[in-house]
């Protein structure tokens, strides 16, 4: 099996057979899959996503959750709106978190992901118990379909993210590393953080992004390469550390832009996989 396959984070659109069909021109062999809508979820059009994966000779190697009223504007806006930290949504998001867990088994995937919402650092904060209750729950729902739920890292420090992990206590528990969301979140050093969480990480996000200047406001995404996570330096402590899952890109911008960086991306990830990869 290739190690450090090439992937992209991809869209749930109208013609996914379309959309693999150029992904799978790109030069990629695997992607993650962004959170479908709840049309897709069962019937004649998750049938067509199957089939059109099926066809595709494109792995999809984690689906992911995402919630209605979610919103990434400002930190504080995070805080407020994002994951199952936020009490007002989650029992609603918890049934929405176990119907995507049953559209990826059906696609045969054997990872979900959410950015779970901030983590409080206090152990004795309520929502610090029920962000572990809730985790525990999507975790259990996952084992008994042979699947793994991972953290996407970004709102903790390395330290909160381990502790955290730990308490959790359900080995099926991992994380969907993206170390540029540390950097917009402030929230650390992410080359840090991945040593002390390495054994957890199964996903990867290859992206970048420069820290925040203003009080409460996230830092700017930019291309891979020209932020200040130093992809050089990230990709070389997954290989250190014995890393060898897909390396996903991604890219939050639309258009052409976009494309152009993806391409730009790829190119920058196999040179580096070329220097830093042990020969076989």
């Amino acid at each position: 099996m290739e190690e450090l396959p090439l992937g992209v984070m991809m869209g749930v659109g109208e013609n996914p057979t379309e959309r693999l069909a150029k992904i799978r021109a790109m030069g990629f062999t695997t992607v993650q899959m962004g959170c479908p809508p709840p049309e897709f979820w069962s019937g004649e059009k998750l049938q067509m996503i199957k089939e059109a994966v099926g066809k595709s000779g494109v792995r999809v190697t984690t689906v992911f959750m995402g919630f209605r009223g979610e919103s990434y504007a400002d930190i504080p806006t995070v805080r407020r709106t994002v994951g199952f930290v936020p009490p007002e949504t989650r029992a609603e998001r918890l049934e929405v978190g176990k119907r995507i867990c049953d559209f990826a088994h059906e696609l045969g995937v054997e990872t979900v992901a959410a950015h779970i919402g901030f983590v409080p650092e206090d152990r004795s904060d309520p929502n610090y118990k029920e962000a572990l209750s809730v985790v525990r729950e999507i975790a259990d729902y996952c084992k008994a379909r042979s699947m793994r739920f991972a953290l996407e890292t970004g709102q903790e420090g390395g330290e909160v993210l381990l502790r955290f992990l730990r308490d959790v206590g359900r080995d099926n528990v991992k994380v969907n590393f993206d170390p540029a969301n540390m950097i917009l979140y402030g929230s650390g050093d992410p080359i840090e953080a991945l040593e002390l969480v390495g054994s957890y990480v199964v996903g990867v996000h290859c992206k970048d992004g420069n820290w925040p200047t203003q009080a409460d406001q996230l830092g700017h995404e930019m291309p891979l390469g020209q932020g200040q996570v130093g992809i050089e330096r990230f990709v070389g402590k997954l290989v250190e550390i014995g890393y060898r899952g897909p390396l996903t890109i991604e890219r939050e911008i639309t258009g052409e832009q976009q494309a152009a960086d993806i391409m730009k991306a790829r190119d920058l990830l196999e040179s580096l996989k070329a220097k830093l990869l042990p020969p076989r």
